[in-house]
């Protein structure tokens, strides 16, 4: 062979033979090589994958991940078990794609969540409680900025970008994520009647996201919003993405209690009507209520697990304030420690804050706007002293006058 003549470093073809050949620093590769190379890669990930997934499993049982659940988020028991469940099935479905089960190879299929509940009840906090737990990609979409391929607004491909963007763009890794999107009751459809107009961020959404949850290949713009005809795509994988949805559906309890008002007939009617906690109507959700909210028959099927947040009462409220390891209460006494400063609370100061929020109807998110309208003037005025107290506390005295003089309107609005 003459001296001059190139060759593949790692199989020694000639370059006249291959089909290509890759010069590197003070090397090349022909394009053999490289396809037996991506291989040998792919391989090693999805290893790699079901090794981490198998390892997850003998830490993250069930109860395990309900336990951990507990520690920031109140009550919701139902809902939590729901999601722990799920979570360990993903875990188990990503080690055991294909299980034998006498003989027979089972394809485990996903189990996609629907989660109601109204505002303030902890969606979107028991989401981003279990992102803190997992070792997967995870990401929170909101559904309300998605239209219709073709007009204004995010594409329903670009809730994968964010995926992709939590996973550091490596798309086995995100392939094997878990994805919330957010207020999937703002694209129910508007109606039934028909249009002039085209319904593109409601029904034309439902029908985007079939494919995304059901599982097939997607091109994802990388950095979400719109695609292009010249923009470079990465092609996801959706099979083995748990989707998670929540959503307030406002007004859905007025559906549900027709529904069990029409079937409350006949001998038992009394005994029925009885045993129905009116208080809350979403324990009594079933797939037929989605539909008649706006939500497509073909969406629900995608979404197999239906579950609900109870409302929250003053009890429940109460606890939310001091119990969780989040607790606003204890969010403001580690501000205070780090001036130096002892803040504590008055027992009745905590009733006022709940008593207000349950006013605005915001549940626990309105529990913050209270608390900073409480907190505001002393968080301005005492890293300014000279001496500050080494110990401050917020009575009731002193919380009602804060409140009196504070716009909680427009606090609740922000």
């Amino acid at each position: 062979m003459a001296k001059n003549t190139i060759v593949c470093s790692f199989c020694g073809q000639d370059k006249r033979n291959a089909k290509m050949l890759i010069a590197g620093h003070s090397a090349h590769i022909c394009d053999v090589c490289v396809a037996e190379a991506y291989k040998i890669v792919t391989v090693e990930s999805n290893t790699t994958i079901k090794e981490e997934a198998k390892a997850a499993l003998s830490v993250l049982k069930p109860e395990a991940i309900k336990k951990y659940l507990d520690e920031y988020i109140i009550g919701q028991d139902q809902a939590k078990k729901i999601m722990s469940v799920a979570v360990y099935n993903h875990f188990k479905r990503i080690s055991n794609p294909k299980h034998i089960l006498e003989k027979e190879e089972i394809e485990i299929e996903k189990s996609n969540i629907i989660l109601v509940g109204e505002t303030g009840t902890g969606k979107t906090l028991m989401a981003r409680t279990i992102a803190k737990l997992l070792n997967v990609p995870f990401c929170i979409a909101d559904a309300t900025v998605l239209t219709e391929a073709g007009y204004v607004g995010e594409d329903v491909e670009s809730v994968l970008s964010r995926l992709l963007q939590a996973a550091d763009f490596d798309v086995p890794s995100a392939e094997r994520g878990i994805v919330f999107i957010d207020e999937i009751d703002k694209i129910a459809r508007k109606g039934d009647n028909a249009s002039i107009t085209r319904d593109v961020s409601g029904e034309g959404v439902q029908q985007g996201l079939l494919k995304l949850l059901e599982g097939s290949a997607v091109n994802v713009p990388p950095q979400g919003g719109r695609k292009h005809p010249e923009q470079k795509m990465i092609q996801v994988n959706t099979k083995n993405i748990l989707f998670i949805c929540g959503g307030a559906f406002d007004g859905i309890e007025k559906i549900i209690a027709r529904r069990m008002n029409t079937q409350a007939i006949g001998f038992s009617a009394s005994v029925n009507a009885q045993e129905v906690d009116r208080a809350n109507l979403l324990q009594y959700i079933i797939p037929q209520d989605l539909k008649n909210f706006g939500l497509i028959p073909e969406l629900i099927g995608r979404l197999p697990i239906t579950t609900y947040m109870n409302s929250l009462n003053e009890k429940t409220l109460r606890r939310i304030l001091v119990e969780p390891k989040n607790a606003l209460i204890k969010q403001y006494q580690s501000l205070f420690k780090i001036d130096g400063i002892d803040l504590k609370f008055e027992d009745p100061v905590y009733d006022l804050i709940v008593k207000k929020a349950i006013e605005h109807k915001l549940g626990a998110r309105g529990l913050r706007g209270i608390c900073e309208a409480i907190m505001l003037d002393l968080m301005y005025e005492i890293p300014s002293q000279k001496n500050p107290p080494k110990t401050f506390t917020v009575t009731l005295e002193y919380a009602q006058q804060k409140l009196s003089k504070a716009n909680l309107g427009s606090l609740m609005a922000a």
